[in-house]
């Protein structure tokens, strides 16, 4: 390395500086210092290949002199830069030349420099390193350089598994430190499930140790939990680098590898003469105030305790504190029947019939349709439907809903699908009936024993109970079927009593009654121009009837009468309209998809 002073015009910012070429720097806690004394710590640099550097200018051997990238120094650069645009001259700057070449080197001395006098956040720390790897250094040399242990490093590049977008949040201070170290050990796509939910407002998005939960699909199930051999395991298992364990990817694949190595164990128990093992459920406490020591030539029997998280307990020699009083009064104890087959067999006779009936199934549409509608009425350990609720903010508004042409027409076609299944006109909802006592075979049968359009029927209705309110597929499905809202719907005191916006109760007044008598009344209190509207929509006093009125909030598209927003309805036709034209687009010009109406 060798020290020189060099002339500014000849220096510029590498690409390899840690802080960075593009990115701002803040010079204010320093040029103070430079204006009064100049740049006194030597910035270091290494020679630039070819090229002019900052500023022109003639200095050591005029314009034939080479030119230097700056490693590390950038704020005393920028610093004398601001000198000499103030016209107030600035010195050569002193800075150690490095020999050409080792982008590697380069790259640790720019870090070590700025470590020493601005410490950088974790994520460009982190960004150095990969480079550093990239350029050929080990983590055991990046250790060695920084002096950190290997782990450290390690936990440092385990950031650079996150995607761009979360490291940003990071440095935004959007994500904590523990939920980003999390979010280091999931895949990029559960990376991106993840930012899914953050965006989504409203959502439940899992932090901290409710995230680890989230990953690992539960409880986070370490491997020192394994009573199974964890080299041989052929699942994946991801390594918390900011914690001394390792965790099972997928909960499932652990739970089939634990509860074979368990039936193993108890298999290996009987034959070592054991008269009865006990495989407790799991989640299941072994209280031992519950039972008493008792030894294996006298009955006492292994009791297995397995814990959510997939910790292994074995308890031998032990009967209940029951049976240990009557085996003392000389009563024979009497011990469980060995099932014929193991769990581990029993695992595999439902895994193949399973196997051979979903591919049968495939192949007939009718009974899947069947077995579809059972599952989205009953429900099952893997279906879960929510009906809609129709929550209205106050009665006014729940009263004029349930008096509508629309619901008393859904509520015929769900009395008529309640008497195809055999059940109570007066229940509420086809979803979630329970017709044979919570088992979902009785209804099968039931629907089994219908023709296809009886089946789609009870299928409408099920949809139109768990049609979310509020949300763009009610918009896409009132287009596609050409909802006409004049139809069914007329103007009441619940929608125009909610209404107290001025200008919007003006443009309600134009579009009813008309410019004139808008014009007329425009500076009539809101309560008065409410009372036009609806002597028009009445024919009342003297006024015109106006027939098939309907705000433009409600009808198939929805648009907003003035620019402030906050329309949900039109914001979601505006989406959907932009969804349609870019599906007509990618089918050609004017080709609307799957024939809905044109997008207003």
């Amino acid at each position: 390395m060798e020290l020189k002073h060099i002339e500014l015009g000849r220096l510029s910012v590498s690409e390899l500086n840690m802080r960075g070429t593009r990115k701002a720097c803040d010079i204010a806690n320093i040029l103070p210092s430079v204006r009064a004394r100049g740049v006194l710590v030597p910035l270091i640099v290494r020679e630039l290949a070819g090229g002019a550097a900052g500023l022109s200018g003639e200095g050591e051997g005029g314009d034939h002199a080479p030119a230097y990238e700056i490693l590390a120094g950038k704020r005393r650069y920028h610093a004398a830069l601001t000198l000499a645009e103030e016209g107030d001259g600035i010195e050569d700057l002193p800075c150690a030349v490095l020999e050409p070449g080792d982008d590697a080197a380069a790259l640790e001395a720019s870090l070590i420099e700025n470590i020493a006098r601005l410490d950088p956040d974790e994520m460009t720390r982190c960004e150095t390193f990969v480079r550093l790897m990239r350029e050929g250094r080990s983590v055991e040399d990046v250790a060695y350089t920084f002096g950190l242990t290997a782990l450290q490093v390690k936990r440092t590049l385990a950031l650079g598994n996150l995607i761009p977008r979360l490291r940003n949040l990071y440095r935004s201070e959007k994500i904590d430190p523990v939920s980003l170290r999390h979010l280091t050990m999931a895949s990029r796509s559960r990376q991106r499930e993840w930012l899914a939910l953050f965006d989504t407002p409203g959502a439940y998005t899992p932090t901290g140790f409710a995230l680890k939960a989230w990953l690992f699909g539960g409880a986070s199930i370490p491997t020192s939990s394994a009573l199974f051999d964890v080299e041989a395991y052929a699942g994946e298992i991801v390594a918390d680098l900011f914690g001394a364990e390792r965790y099972f990817a997928s909960s499932e694949a652990f739970w089939a590898a634990q509860m074979e190595a368990v039936e193993a164990r108890a298999a290996d128990l009987r034959e070592h003469g054991w008269p009865e093992v006990v495989v407790m459920p799991r989640g299941e406490s072994f209280h031992s105030w519950e039972y008493e020591h008792v030894a294996k030539s006298k009955g006492g029997r292994v009791y297995i305790a397995i814990g959510h998280r997939g910790d292994v307990t074995i308890h031998e020699g032990y009967l209940t504190v029951k049976e240990a009083r009557r085996l003392e009064r000389g009563e024979a104890i009497e011990h469980a029947v060995r099932p014929e087959v193991s769990n581990t067999v029993n695992g595999y006779i439902d895994l193949h019939r399973h196997a051979a009936v979903r591919a049968r199934l495939a192949g007939d549409p009718g009974l899947s349709l069947r077995v579809m509608a059972a599952h989205a009425i009953a429900g099952s350990p893997l279906w879960h439907v929510r009906i809609e609720d129709q929550r209205a903010p106050n009665d006014a508004v729940a009263e004029s809903v349930e008096g509508c042409v629309s619901e008393a027409a859904f509520d015929t076609g769900r009395r008529q699908v309640l008497a195809l299944l055999g059940l109570n006109g007066e229940t509420p909802t086809v979803t979630g009936s329970d017709p044979d006592g919570g088992d979902i075979c009785g209804l099968l049968l039931r629907l089994i024993a219908l023709s296809d359009e009886q089946v789609m029927a009870v299928l409408a209705v099920v949809m139109g109970e768990t049609l979310a309110v509020g949300t763009s597929l009610v918009d896409l499905l009132g287009r596609h079927m050409g909802v006409d809202m004049a139809a069914v719907w007329q103007a009441d005191d619940a929608l125009l009593d909610s209404i107290r916006d001025r200008e919007v109760m003006g443009l309600l007044l134009t579009e009813v009654a008309g410019e004139t008598v808008a014009a007329e009344n425009a500076k009539a209190a809101t309560k008065v121009q409410r009372a036009i509207i609806r002597d028009c929509l009445a024919g009342d006093h003297g006024r015109a009837k106006v027939e098939g009125w309907v705000p433009r909030w409600m009808a198939f598209p929805a648009t907003a009468y003035t620019a402030r927003g906050g329309v949900g309805s039109a914001e979601r036709s505006q989406r959907i309209a932009m969804l349609l034209a870019v599906e007509a687009t990618s089918k050609g010009d004017g080709d609307q998809p799957h024939n809905l109406p044109h997008a207003a």
